[in-house]
């Protein structure tokens, strides 16, 4: 990975590749893309409970089956990146990603929308290890590709900010459908730009693309993610350990796979590097301990608390404004202190952040919620930075989209399990409010499907109904907080111990 016995005009030929921050200004319109998309999703569940009324399994599915489906299929698309090249599948799997927003947001179903949503997460699987294993090809002096990093990162949680604030303007001004289509400018954007700056990478010598890899990949992944789901939703039936079981076979078998392929779609020996298990482990439980709440909060903003979705997108704005401004010093950081010390740091401000949550009710102002934001928007933008660049950093260039994979799956993993098991969590406390008499089945199934149904109930009814939902919501919401909260903390011990030793390279690499 590294060397030092170049020519000094050599390395400065090979660190200093023209163009590059052009470059990467493309790469973070990907970035963007997706993150808009994840983001606006939470401020449009209102409004598609309203329209598609859906059960509140359906509205779990909608949220997460994008989640699902990117997890499992990002180890194989970046491993197809390093293959086919990087930029040719960032730049198909872009404008597949625009086609489809159109058919999320034209859905007229609850299932039609889940599908969609399933269909997107094969496009979005191909954009996030592209563009981090291009950054990794295109700057190899350590301390540039640090800050490439912060920038990457930061333009996802601008992302974050962007997309509730340009969601709740759209959703202010027209249907919810609205949401999905700011995708297409900056998928045109991307497709134009990109074409003539990035340049193409890829492996010298990858071997074939193993489809059995792939299928077991994708249902193993699934397999897991949907019994966990379950059992949290649901509690054990047949088809939670049935599913459960298949999806660990699955797996088994990926990993059996690989150890014995001459060019697997994933080196397992990268496990055995500490410091990049340990970051790819500290990803996943920071973002299960934070999705799950991420997703209701914004429901929280408008159902409980009354606030408008471009007002509800504007309160969000602290977490990404501390994301921004930590990811672009994060590197830095942890040169003059260390490696475990920023990321346990950042987790650990998670954790009391989400703390903080618990005691939150309806009348909360935003003061304490605006505060634990930007604490939650600091901590990731440290943690996260920091950990993408141990886990680029930890392999050869020639396997970056491999790794990119491993980084994002554990982030998408994260956010299915986060939203299953948390967001369970919270449906779980709220379907069991007691209601007046008179309070229709549906107004148990989600908080949206009870503001629905409050119109047309006589107002004392309503009220009465309207109170005691919100009430359990708040409830539910707070448990959730707590139990991530847990988690965060728990990572931050685990990221101490994994990470122990670790330092950013600053030697230049090949």
């Amino acid at each position: 990975m590294t060397s030092t016995l170049r020519p000094a005009e050599t390395t400065e030929a090979v660190t200093r590749r023209p163009g590059r921050w052009l470059a990467l200004s493309v790469l973070v319109l990907a970035v963007l893309l997706v993150a808009v998309d994840a983001t606006v999703l939470g401020l449009a569940t209102p409004y598609i409970s309203e329209d598609l009324q859906p059960s509140g399994t359906q509205l779990l599915w909608i949220g997460d089956v994008y989640s699902f489906v990117i997890a499992g299929l990002l180890v194989s698309m970046g491993s197809l990146g390093d293959r086919i090249g990087r930029k040719r599948i960032l730049l198909v799997g872009a404008s597949a990603f625009g086609v489809l927003s159109v058919l999320n947001a034209y859905a007229t179903t609850p299932e039609m929308l889940i599908a969609a949503r399933a269909l997107l997460g094969v496009a979005g699987a191909t954009l996030m290890p592209a563009t981090l294993a291009l950054i990794r090809n295109l700057f190899h002096d350590p301390r540039e590709r640090s800050l490439a990093i912060g920038i990457w990162g930061a333009t996802a949680s601008a992302g974050t900010a962007v997309g509730p604030i340009a969601g709740g303007f759209l959703l202010e001004h027209f249907w919810w459908g609205s949401v999905f289509l700011i995708n297409l400018p900056v998928m045109v954007v991307l497709v134009a730009v990109g074409a003539r700056m990035l340049p193409e990478s890829r492996n010298p010598a990858p071997g074939p693309w193993d489809l059995p890899s792939v299928l077991l990949s994708l249902l193993g992944m699934i397999g897991v993610v949907y019994a966990v789901k379950e059992a949290a939703s649901h509690g054990f039936t047949w088809v939670t350990p049935a599913a459960g079981i298949a999806g660990a076979a699955a797996l088994y078998g990926f990993v059996r796979r690989q150890l014995t392929l001459p060019a697997p779609l994933l080196d397992m020996r990268l496990f055995r590097h500490r410091g990049f298990s340990g970051a790819v482990l500290a990803d996943l439980l920071t973002i299960l301990g934070l999705s799950g709440l991420v997703f209701f909060l914004s429901q929280f903003l408008q159902l409980v608390q009354g606030r408008g979705p471009l007002e509800a997108g504007l309160a969000e704005l602290p977490a990404a404004i501390g994301a921004v401004v930590a990811g672009l010093i994060a590197g830095r950081a942890a040169r003059r202190f260390s490696v475990r010390a920023v990321v346990s740091a950042g987790l650990a401000a998670i954790g009391v952040a989400l703390a903080v949550l618990t005691v939150v009710d309806r009348t909360t102002g935003y003061p304490l919620l605006g505060a634990a934001l930007l604490v939650v928007g600091v901590g990731a933008g440290f943690s996260f930075t920091v950990t993408s660049d141990v886990i680029l950093s930890s392999v050869p260039k020639e396997q970056a989209g491999a790794a990119s994979a491993v980084s994002e799956t554990a982030y998408e993993l994260g956010a299915a399990l986060g939203i299953a098991v948390l967001g369970s969590i919270v449906t779980g406390v709220y379907r069991d409010f007691t209601g007046p008499a008179g309070t229709p089945a549906e107004a148990h199934e989600s908080l949206g499907g009870a503001v629905e149904a409050a119109a047309g109930l006589p107002a004392p009814t309503s009220e009465a109904m309207l109170d005691a939902a919100r009430t359990a919501f708040v409830d539910g919401l707070a448990l959730a907080a707590g139990a991530g909260a847990a988690v965060l903390l728990a990572a931050a011990v685990a990221a101490w111990f994994l990470l122990r030793g670790q330092r950013l390279d600053d030697s230049p690499s090949r």
